[in-house]
């Protein structure tokens, strides 16, 4: 007759225990770097669309300086896009600005200011010059 340890009997689970908690372990890490790692895709594509929008901001502001020269009044206001994709029509794939000449109290220059707004894919960039 064999004789058991009553200790074995508790001890036959323990190593399975130990396998499931180091797996979830494993798995909590793997999710949680993941996570971070697509968080960060996300904000480098951001990156990406914003300095589209200040160049569309910047395309904006230098419309409205040749508008100027050109012997614009303050007041205009002047929108347009930048056909990124070059297919001649403007589309969800380009950029467009938003420009105005500002006077008066919403502009502390003694002549006049330009805001222009660049838009690219929901995200938004702003430039402002006084002369």
């Amino acid at each position: 007759m064999k004789i058991q340890n009553p200790k074995s009997k508790f001890q036959k689970g323990v190593s399975l225990y130990l396998v499931l908690m180091t797996m979830s372990i494993f798995l909590a890490l793997a999710l949680g770097i993941s996570v971070i790692s697509f968080s960060q895709l996300k904000m480098a594509r951001t990156i990406g669309y914003s300095v589209t929008a200040f160049y569309a901001s910047d395309a904006g502001i230098e419309r409205t300086l040749y508008e100027i020269s050109q012997g614009a009044p303050v007041g205009s206001h002047y929108e347009d896009y930048l056909d990124l994709n070059q297919n001649g029509t403007q589309d969800e794939n380009d950029s467009s600005y938003i420009a105005d000449i500002i006077a008066g109290a919403d502009c502390s220059a003694p002549t006049y200011c330009i805001k222009s707004i660049g838009i690219y894919k929901d995200t938004k960039r702003a430039i402002r010059i006084s002369r």
